[in-house]
């Protein structure tokens, strides 16, 4: 069984999560650099069997597309590109930030490693994977 990759694009950095092999928990992986974002996707897949990949689509309050919507809507024909085999799924990514911020507060981070922007990519990328297992009952 395969795990599901779940990606939070940005124009600067790109935090990734992902399930365990029995598509249950969805736990924060890292953050990298978006210029090495697809690299970094080559070389988890040669280590980890990926069944598909989520991404966030960045939509602003009133659903309409943002600034950052292209850019993600590029990534994702990358990731089909370069993985034909994988279905890549989309969920809104509004509030995730938000969320993420609320996470690290309520998890006892503290406030330097909450100013880590990073932390906030990979943790929105884990809210983002969970939101859409809870979507599809898996």
């Amino acid at each position: 069984m395969g795990r599901i990759l779940a990606i939070d694009y940005g124009t600067k950095r790109t935090g990734f999560a992902v399930t365990d092999p029995l598509k249950i928990i969805a736990s924060s992986l890292e953050t990298v650099q978006t210029n090495v974002a697809m690299q970094y996707i080559k070389d988890y897949i040669n280590k980890e069997d990926v069944e598909c990949f989520v991404m966030g689509l960045p939509v602003g309050l009133d659903g309409k597309e943002t600034d950052n919507t292209k850019p993600a809507q590029s990534f994702a024909n990358k990731l089909k590109k370069n993985f034909p085999d994988k279905m890549v799924h989309f969920v809104d990514e509004r509030f995730t930030s938000k969320m993420a911020e609320a996470s690290m507060i309520a998890g006892g981070m503290k406030k330097k490693d909450r100013r880590v922007k990073g932390n906030v990519d990979k943790i929105s990328a884990a809210i983002i994977l969970q939101s859409y297992l809870e979507q599809n009952s898996i």
